[in-house]
């Protein structure tokens, strides 16, 4: 018996390494395919980018931004540092896509209300009207977490270059005035400030997708 241990230990062994490596490679293969894409500009419709970017294909990342909360306070990259955020464009008076949009983004805050590493962030496309207490108002009554979920205004280029360089959300309508059509996309970042995904903010299907990405983007983390 112990003739025939020795006669086939290395054969044994042999095996048991292959058998390691095929786990192994199985593991990273499933894990690899989990993995949410990095996106770049040429990624986007053209109509959604800004001219001057749209070749870009890698190193894109959402530039420096400095704007004003439903409270009056300053909201910039610094509070979303090291944080995986879900942003959107919007205004409190749109009566058509907005309404579906901030309930849809108020079900994911509810799921992400005790994660410490997941924010929500909300542009007007409109800060001429959407003044801070016009967001208060507009925060109070569909619910938004102060901690979890900023509805931003400022300074309207600001805005624009953010939406049409950065996130790439929003289309233009062509006047001198920075003009913005936004749309119904919700755009996952993640730490490094990369794009990661875009999501129909109308569409509940959209909206479990997002939600599956943001523990998938979490999990990289680990």
């Amino acid at each position: 018996m112990l003739t025939f241990f020795k006669k086939y230990r290395l054969f044994a062994i042999v095996m048991g390494c292959i058998s390691t490596i095929i786990i192994v490679s199985f593991y990273y293969a499933l894990k690899q395919e989990d993995a949410l894409p990095v996106y770049q500009p040429d990624n986007f419709n053209p109509e959604l980018v800004d001219a001057s970017i749209q070749h870009v294909r890698k190193y894109h990342v959402i530039k420096d931004f400095k704007l004003i909360n439903q409270n009056g306070d300053t909201i910039t990259q610094d509070t979303y540092k090291n944080k995986i955020y879900v942003t959107d464009f919007f205004f409190t008076t749109c009566q058509t896509i907005c309404p579906v949009m901030t309930k849809n983004m108020a079900l994911v805050q509810k799921e992400i209300l005790d994660d410490d590493d997941v924010m929500l962030l909300s542009h007007s496309v409109t800060p001429e009207i959407d003044t801070v207490a016009q967001l208060k108002r507009y925060a109070i009554e569909k619910g938004v977490n102060d901690k979890k979920w900023n509805l931003v205004t400022g300074d309207k280029k600001q805005i624009y270059d953010l939406a049409r360089k950065s996130y790439l959300a929003v289309k233009s309508t062509g006047d001198d005035d920075y003009g913005m059509i936004h749309t119904e996309n919700f755009i996952l970042v993640d730490k490094e400030k990369r794009v990661r995904g875009t999501y129909d903010g109308t569409n509940e299907e959209a909206i479990q997708k997002l939600l599956k990405d943001i523990k998938i983007l979490k999990a990289s983390y680990e």
